[in-house]
C-alpha cells in the first residue's frame, strides 16, 4: 500500500532496546478531509528518513500490521501498526499550457498559387 502527502513531523531515532530502534514520520494526506498518518520505520529503514524534510511531498510504501494483547486483568486489546519500508519524494508537475505553442510569425508563407477567379466545388 502507499500513502501520499506532505511531511508534517519527522521524529528523532529512538533506541528502544540494544537491538531495536525506530523512527516515526507523520504525513498529512491531500484530500477533502486531510488525515495525519503516523508511520513507523524500524531497524535499518530508519535511515530512509535522513534525506526527507518537513514540508516535502512524499509517497510512502507501507505494510499494515496488527496484534492482540491480553492485559493483566484478562481483557483482550488489539493494536494496529503502519510500518514504512520506502519513501519517495514527489516531483512537482510542471504546469502545462492548455493550448499548443504557436509557430513563429515568419514560419507562415502566403499561398503563391492562389487565384480567386478559379472555381472550386467546396460548399463554403
Amino acid at each position: 500500500m502507499e500513502i501520499s502527502g506532505k511531511v508534517k513531523v519527522i521524529s528523532a531515532e529512538q533506541q528502544i532496546s540494544p537491538t531495536f530502534k525506530k523512527r516515526e514520520l507523520v504525513v498529512t494526506t491531500d484530500e477533502q478531509y486531510p488525515q495525519s498518518i503516523m508511520i513507523e520505520f524500524i531497524q535499518d529503514k530508519t535511515d530512509l528518513l535522513n534525506t526527507i524534510s518537513v514540508g516535502e511531498d512524499v509517497k510512502v510504501s507501507i505494510n499494515l500490521g496488527g496484534r492482540e494483547w491480553v492485559n493483566p486483568q484478562g481483557e483482550t486489546k488489539y493494536f494496529n501498526s503502519i510500518k514504512g519500508w520506502r519513501v519517495e519524494k514527489m516531483q512537482a508537475a510542471a504546469p502545462q499550457s492548455a493550448t499548443p505553442p504557436m509557430p513563429a510569425a515568419d514560419a507562415f508563407e502566403p499561398a503563391s498559387n492562389f487565384n480567386e477567379e478559379e472555381h472550386d466545388d467546396l460548399p463554403f
